[in-house]
């Protein structure tokens, strides 16, 4: 039995910042599983991935992290483009992996199934189903809401939520995703949506401006902590959601895990690459840290 187990392709990625150009795995389940490695947890990755790339999992399993690789022709190829604003960037697609077929996946038991879709077709309904009658489920939900045309990335609404968002416990969402798949541009309106459908945890990621999780009728502003220096913020969501998920498995209230999310999100903003932190660095910033300017700012409009 795992406490966590992720599934979702490892992709090759090409990151281009105004500073630098840089090759280097990513993906939900690449930057989840580096964040989530520090810490005491049973953890396990399910991942697909041509066998040019296999030296990515090597990385990974040396990093006494568990990984089953399901067979596909290629690796997932993104290119993420920021502009100097890291909250916002633009990403081509050169080759698409294996979608996670129901009758491909290993018997795996685990309290939470944290799913990380990149594209729209990676991970089947039925799937989510089947995982929901044995624990609870956690969604990063952009890859649902991407589909690629002539290798560009282009955003739609989720065409099966109605559907599977009744199997959701915890489900991420950045500010430009929860108003792709809800129609709303208010925070509280969005946030009610998912949870009006079903979804028990709703977690808003506001970049600079923080978080806002929605849980019960009760809206959790969560502030961002102040970066030392902006450099790559390619798996900031992905970081957050490990120490959040991390800290709810562990019993800590839904403040405490949102500030331990942005507390890590803050640490690998400063850096190129997946969170490299320990976990006396994340404390260090809850404790010590300060809040972003941006805050002041209204989430709620």
């Amino acid at each position: 039995m795992y406490d966590i187990c992720t599934i979702g392709h490892i992709t090759l990625d090409k990151v281009v910042t105004s500073q630098s150009v840089t090759y280097m795995p990513g993906g939900t389940s690449f930057y989840f599983s580096k964040a989530i490695q520090p810490f005491n947890l049973r953890y396990t990755l399910v991942t697909a991935l041509g066998t040019q790339e296999s030296y990515i999992v090597d990385d990974l399993r040396a990093a006494s992290i568990p990984v089953h690789v399901l067979p596909s022709a290629f690796t997932v190829h993104f290119e993420n483009i920021y502009s100097h604003n890291q909250d916002h960037r633009e990403q081509n697609v050169l080759h698409k992996a294996a979608p996670f077929a129901v009758d491909h996946m290993p018997e795996l038991s685990a309290r939470v199934f944290h799913l990380g879709p990149l594209l729209s077709d990676d991970i089947p309904v039925a799937l989510i189903t089947k995982l929901a009658a044995q624990a609870e489920v956690s969604l990063d939900i952009q890859g649902y809401l991407r589909y690629v045309q002539d290798q560009k990335v282009y955003h739609r609404d989720w065409a099966d939520k109605e559907e599977a968002l009744p199997y959701i416990t915890y489900l991420k969402a950045n500010e430009f995703e929860m108003q792709a798949v809800t129609g709303h541009q208010n925070v509280q309106a969005g946030a009610r949506y998912l949870a009006e459908r079903g979804v028990r945890e709703v977690i808003i990621t506001l970049g600079s401006k923080g978080s806002v999780i929605y849980s019960n009728g009760t809206f959790h502003e969560i502030p961002a902590y102040r970066p030392e220096a902006i450099v790559d913020a390619t798996g900031c969501g992905d970081t957050y959601m490990a120490g959040y998920l991390l800290q709810r498995i562990n019993g800590q209230s839904i403040r405490e895990a949102g500030e331990f999310g942005a507390a890590m999100a803050t640490l690998k903003i400063e850096s190129s690459g997946p969170f490299t932190g320990q976990p006396d660095q994340v404390e260090h910033v809850i404790r010590h840290g300060t809040f972003t300017p941006d805050t002041s700012a209204p989430v709620f409009e």
